[in-house]
């Protein structure tokens, strides 16, 4: 298998309604997510065609419908949930990371967050 090479959204903003507080289920609160998928790029580098790599536009669009059609608790969850979603949606998708950032969770710190990582099982 060719080097992997590395496809990344940084800080894209969702508002989601997450958490187990009461308060956190009857108001959305920010969330921002750093993704990072590993794919060979190889050919799409050699055809210039979208069709050949993985439109990171339609991925945010999927991220962010699903995030606004669900509810979680955890943002173990939520990201557990978007790797599976995306490794099934993008057969050429090796490997995925994801960062989720909740600022407004604990007030004395700039943000608070989890990040995860799943490779595609063979």
């Amino acid at each position: 298998m060719a080097k992997l090479d590395t496809i990344y959204i940084h800080q894209l903003k969702a508002d989601a309604v997450i958490g187990v507080y009461n308060f956190e289920k009857v108001k959305t609160q920010p969330l921002y997510l750093d993704i990072k998928m590993k794919v060979d790029l190889q050919s799409a580098g050699k055809s210039d065609d979208l069709s050949e790599t993985i439109d990171y536009a339609k991925v945010a669009e999927q991220v962010l419908n699903h995030i606004g059609n669900t509810q979680y608790e955890l943002l173990e969850t939520l990201a557990e949930n978007l790797c599976q979603q995306l490794l099934a949606t993008y057969p050429s998708l090796q490997k995925i990371t994801i960062k989720l950032s909740k600022p407004e969770a604990v007030p004395q710190a700039q943000t608070v967050g989890i990040k995860i990582t799943r490779k595609r099982q063979c």
